[in-house]
């Protein structure tokens, strides 16, 4: 029994140190030698040779500068100004407006969105509205339970209005959504398309003018980002096509959450945005402080005890100064995918905008984070855990073989001692 025991609790502590490795990257290796970034760049565009089937841009950014960047393969003609639908990364620069908004004082993090709504309001549930802050909207921990994705809205129909979509948001499933409070606010962290569209009314309620208005007026056009829009992709020039994951050309479409997953943009105006968000020199226009910025990148949600989302961005992993490669995912339908994620302690990025994969632009900025911290990033832990499983069983084998040749051992002693 005390044999089994130890072989049993040798068995338990292997197998924790191989979960562990996973989510610290032993078992992982990067697609390029840590520092080299032109065989990260090659890598990369391997990757998008192998699995893009539509359009596709990546830009590789060194120390807050475009380093190298490529649109092929791409099925139309892509270049650095063509617009890319950004799906869910809208967020963040939803959020970055909201931010401004908090800076003149206009709003404040902590006071219940309810001071600021007035086309709309939460309805009354178990839980008490008011502790649903403009902070835990941003962070999706204001206990909204709706999962939105938003659903899409082909070219020919008519946008229903914030207050509208409130009532009756068309999800991405087909299914019925309600936009409320299904956990107690602060309680834990819980993805929330819902709660950005909240956060569009309050913008709307406190600057009385429509969301995408505003945050061309405020936001897009005093940074520079003259290539980006919330308006129909397929009514703009020098627009990506839609494909889907064969590579099929489909119809584009667009969305009532303007906030959560409306905007488009070119990858020169993404590098525009990651300069904003490094406080980059050269008389480039900076809208918000850099307290305001870093304040954006604090961890409010948290996932087994790990930071992974700040104020409207991801924080993918730590870097060595204890800071986090931060940015914003987004994916729709059919294939739609971005990514872009910067490492603040170097001021490295990468964007990568796809249309005709649902995957490739979070599997490249995956190995970007991964090339540059050396750990796997948390939307990508189900990799993790599969990087553990070789190391796994080749412990297990040896624990196995160390208790047979033991076991020999001792039934040869027991022979002799007889």
């Amino acid at each position: 029994m005390k044999r089994l025991m130890l072989v049993l609790l040798a068995v338990i502590l292997w197998t924790a140190v191989a979960a562990s490795g996973a989510f610290r990257g032993w078992w992982l290796t990067p697609i390029a030698p840590k520092g080299d970034a032109r065989a990260f760049m090659d890598a990369a565009i391997a990757m998008a040779d192998a699995q893009s089937r539509g359009n596709i841009a990546i830009v590789l950014m060194r120390d807050g500068e475009v380093f190298a960047e490529t649109f092929e393969p791409s099925v139309d003609s892509v270049d650095r100004d063509t617009r890319f639908p950004l799906a869910s990364m809208s967020k963040w620069f939803a959020a970055y407006g909201v931010m401004q908004l908090v800076q003149a004082g206009t709003i404040d993090l902590d006071a219940p969105v309810s001071t600021y709504l007035k086309q709309w309001k939460l309805p009354v549930g178990t839980f008490n509205n008011d502790s649903v802050t403009v902070r835990r909207l941003l962070s999706h921990t204001a206990g909204l339970t709706d999962g939105l994705g938003f659903g899409d809205y082909t070219a020919d129909e008519t946008l229903p209005s914030t207050d509208a979509s409130l009532r009756q948001p068309r999800a991405s499933s087909g299914g019925a959504a309600t936009i409320a409070v299904g956990q107690a606010p602060g309680s834990a962290w819980k993805y929330s398309g819902g709660g950005y569209l909240v956060l569009q009314a309050l913008v709307e309620d406190v600057t009385g003018k429509r969301f995408a208005e505003w945050m061309q007026q405020a936001v897009l056009d005093p940074l520079g980002m003259h290539r980006s829009s919330y308006a129909f992709i397929g009514g703009l020039d020098n627009a990506s096509k839609s494909y889907d994951s064969a590579g099929k050309q489909v119809a584009s479409y667009q969305y009532a959450a303007a906030a959560a997953t409306g905007l488009s943009a070119s990858a020169h105006d993404l590098v525009t945005f990651a300069q904003a968000q490094l406080q980059a020199e050269g008389g480039r226009p900076q809208l918000l402080s850099r307290s305001n910025v870093e304040a954006m990148r604090q961890p409010h949600g948290r996932m087994f005890g790990a930071g992974i989302w700040g104020l409207g961005v991801m924080l993918y992993a730590p870097t060595s100064s204890g800071a986090f490669v931060f940015g914003h995912d987004g994916s729709n339908t059919p294939a739609i995918n971005s990514s872009m994620r910067i490492n603040p302690d170097n001021g490295d990025a990468i964007i990568v905008l796809v249309t005709g994969n649902k995957t490739l632009a979070s599997s490249i900025g995956y190995e970007w984070t991964l090339w540059q911290t050396g750990l796997p990033d948390f939307l990508m832990f189900d990799r993790a855990i599969s990087s553990a499983i070789v190391p796994l069983i080749l412990g297990l084998v040896c624990i196995a073989v160390i208790v047979a040749l033991v076991h020999v051992r001792q039934r040869r002693m027991a022979r002799g001692s007889a």
